[in-house]
């Protein structure tokens, strides 16, 4: 069952910006409040093999590097001493 709530104290610029864009879909403001809470809030949905190229590419962009478990230690306690 759908749930009411009540904001206050929203600032004016916020409360223009969601009116205009309430007008520019063609919504109410609360329908554009829920479409817009519905956009921040929502996981977005990644297909497994977007997921995968997307991780492909930064795995590309990235410098090689071999670290050795010592150097990758002695970078830990960098800073620590």
């Amino acid at each position: 069952m759908p749930t009411t709530l009540t904001l206050k104290n929203i600032p004016d610029a916020v409360y223009q910006r969601l009116k205009a864009s309430a007008e520019l879909h063609r919504r109410s403001m609360n329908s554009e409040a829920i479409v817009c809470l519905e956009a921040v809030l929502a996981p977005a949905r990644v297909s497994p093999s977007e997921r995968l190229a997307r991780a492909r590419e930064l795995r590309a962009a990235l410098k090689p590097a071999n670290f050795s478990p010592r150097s990758i230690d002695l970078m830990k306690r960098e800073g620590r001493e």
